[in-house]
């Protein structure tokens, strides 16, 4: 069919002409990225479960799309340090971060100004493992039951240790207590080891802590599981409840995720978000993850996106009405 230029509309072809060659530009772009090394934040130490799970994916990012990608980490701040250099990086593709649910949790108690939640996009979900009620074997309670029983009976007396204030072992504690009209004495801490090192010196009492750190010492007696936070039970602890059979609607998923700064191309978020989806359903991936716990998630970044503001919403909440302070 012929088209007619009319007198006056050679620009306005132009333009179009233009933005018909970028327009086709933009798929064989995608295609090509990454171009070169591609740094992935960590804003925690090394050694924890967020670097832990970041030297993975980037392992597979690296194996599926043919250029480096590199952790960095950035701990400090509660995770805020390395969340606010993912924030401000060029939304380009080549910075994007690897952490867990203490993204959702650390803002909700310090509200920092540059506000990650608005400011750092989802990419997708790596997977998810649930936090464990465990008390010391001196406590003489067996279920979650008996011990919000003798948490009534001794109020203010009982110790639980956190891996720090606004933590996400903190914040599921406070949820637990909050819905169980409890009170306790919270001793932090400036990790999750040493929170367990006290714990089982018996100078804590109970923690509400990630499965992969108290998984061995359930096998040794050295502690005793009561319930987990997940909405089931969980494969590999299949005889011990969840918490919610005790506290109906109480859960909390301990989640990895790949997010990147806003503003970052949708094609790069898809092609991360594809290379992911299909990390996480390989063979040695899905091994991998499972020693440590975790149940491979994956999904859209608009379904990551979901669960991150849900669990900010809830974790505000919770800060507020426990008076959590900085």
């Amino acid at each position: 069919m012929k088209r007619t230029i009319k007198p006056g509309t050679m620009m306005s072809v132009a333009g179009l002409a233009a933005a018909a060659l970028v327009g086709a530009a933009i798929p064989a772009w995608s295609q090509q990225y990454p171009t070169k090394t591609v740094r992935v934040i960590v804003p925690f130490a090394p050694g924890g479960g967020s670097d832990i799970t970041a030297r993975q994916i980037s392992a597979k990012f690296t194996e599926k799309l043919g250029q480096q990608f590199v952790v960095d980490n950035r701990g400090g701040a509660a995770g805020l340090i390395g969340m606010e250099l993912t924030a401000k990086a060029s939304p380009d593709g080549y910075t994007i971060m690897i952490m867990s649910g203490s993204f959702t949790a650390s803002p909700a108690v310090h509200r920092p100004a540059f506000d990650p939640i608005n400011t750092i996009v989802p990419v997708g979900e790596v997977g998810y493992t649930p936090f464990v009620l465990s008390v010391h074997p001196s406590l003489p309670t067996k279920t979650a039951k008996e011990l919000i029983a003798l948490a009534r009976a001794k109020p203010g007396e009982l110790v639980y240790a956190s891996s720090g204030v606004g933590g996400l072992t903190h914040l599921a504690t406070e949820l637990m207590l909050n819905m169980a009209k409890l009170k306790m004495i919270h001793v932090p801490y400036k990790s999750t080891g040493a929170a367990m090192a006290d714990l089982l010196y018996g100078r804590a009492q109970l923690i509400v802590g990630s499965l992969l750190p108290t998984l061995p010492h359930f096998k040794t007696g050295k502690l005793r599981p009561l319930a987990v936070t997940t909405t089931k039970r969980w494969y590999s602890l299949p005889d011990v409840p969840t918490l919610a059979e005790t506290l109906p609607g109480y859960e909390v998923e301990l989640w990895f995720g790949v997010m990147a700064p806003r503003g970052t191309p949708q094609a790069v978020l898809d092609r991360l978000n594809s290379a992911l989806n299909r990390s996480i359903q390989d063979a040695d991936m899905k091994s991998s993850l499972e020693k440590q716990g975790m149940v491979p998630s994956g999904g859209t970044p608009a379904q990551f996106g979901q669960r991150i503001r849900k669990d900010y919403d809830r974790w505000v909440k919770v800060v507020d009405q426990a008076g959590i302070k900085p």
